[in-house]
């Protein structure tokens, strides 16, 4: 090929990649996920769970319509958010990520755990334009349910459900560093241990979920004994490559082994959001915003 036809394909390739990375920051999708657990065989109908991570104040459509239709069409029984819903920067509005929220309860029972950016709003007012607590209070009076290393029971369809939203430290979100995370720590935040990573094993009929926004503590989550752990914060690992996944999260790490799918090991599932907005690095490439539709099927 000569020197012409190269710079005419790398040409073509680079056209493409811009207009694939245009139309993942202005699209999304539904991902679903089926999941049978030997905890849902007392289950009487199959559970619709949609799970919202990592919106960092996007708007689809006129005031998020759009992604709001998409979700009352799958019929959720309940709806659960990994946090991130803003940005928390100085300067910048909450007022998509809050009219969009307070709309939720609407459609069905929604709890809310906070991702870095609410807990890093909390934790340092100072330095903000606008009140976390403000936010919070006045979403909790739309109906949202705030799990800040708090949990909350619901029965649905004959199934006990315990949601647990978890906040860890904020320098375990620091760059360059990986803090260790173990179960005991995640029991000594939330109050209780659920009999450790065996606990399914026991026959008990009681769903543990976990609301837990960095997936890089996922061993954790798991000794602890969550059935179903709920992350996002990697928005996807930025890039993903065919078989291999994600390729960078928010702490700079490589390859990060959960990343934007659901893994099954044994009886229990790490489910990742590859989120639905982005910040800061205005970037997606095969990497498709998503609700995540999670149904929870009684075993065969």
């Amino acid at each position: 090929m000569s020197v012409t036809g190269i710079l005419a394909a790398a040409a073509a390739v680079l056209a493409a990649v811009v207009i694939e990375i245009y139309r993942e920051i202005h699209c999304f999708r539904v991902t679903r996920y089926s999941l049978s657990l030997k905890k849902l065989r007392h289950l009487e109908k199959e559970i619709r769970i949609i799970f919202l991570s990592d919106l960092h104040n996007k708007v689809y459509g006129q005031d998020n319509d759009v992604l709001l239709r998409a979700i009352c069409r799958e019929a959720p029984d309940l709806i659960l958010i990994g946090g991130d819903m803003l940005v928390g920067k100085a300067g910048i509005a909450r007022q998509p990520a809050y009219e969009f929220v307070r709309q939720l309860p609407e459609i069905c029972p929604v709890f809310y755990a906070n991702g870095n950016h609410e807990q890093r709003m909390k934790e340092m007012p100072e330095k903000y334009d606008y009140s976390y607590q403000d936010y919070r209070e006045k979403l909790k009076q739309s109906g949202v349910i705030f799990l800040e290393n708090e949990s909350r029971r619901i029965m649905i369809h004959g199934m006990k459900l315990n949601v647990s939203g978890l906040e860890l430290p904020l320098a375990s979100y620091e760059k360059f560093k990986k803090q260790r995370v173990r179960g005991t720590d995640v029991a000594e935040r939330l109050g209780f241990w659920p009999g450790g990573k065996n606990a399914a094993a026991t026959g008990a009929d009681e769903l543990q979920i976990l609301l837990a926004h960095n997936p890089a503590y996922a061993e954790g989550y798991k000794e602890w004994g969550a059935d179903v752990i709920l992350s996002g914060h990697l928005h996807g690992g930025v890039v993903r490559l065919p078989g291999i996944g994600g390729v960078i999260t928010p702490q700079a790490f490589l390859f990060p082994k959960y990343s934007g799918e659901m893994t099954v090991e044994e009886e229990q599932a790490v489910i990742v959001s590859k989120g639905l907005g982005t910040h800061t690095i205005n970037i997606r490439l095969f990497n498709m915003p998503e609700v995540v539709l999670l149904t929870l099927k009684k075993p065969l």
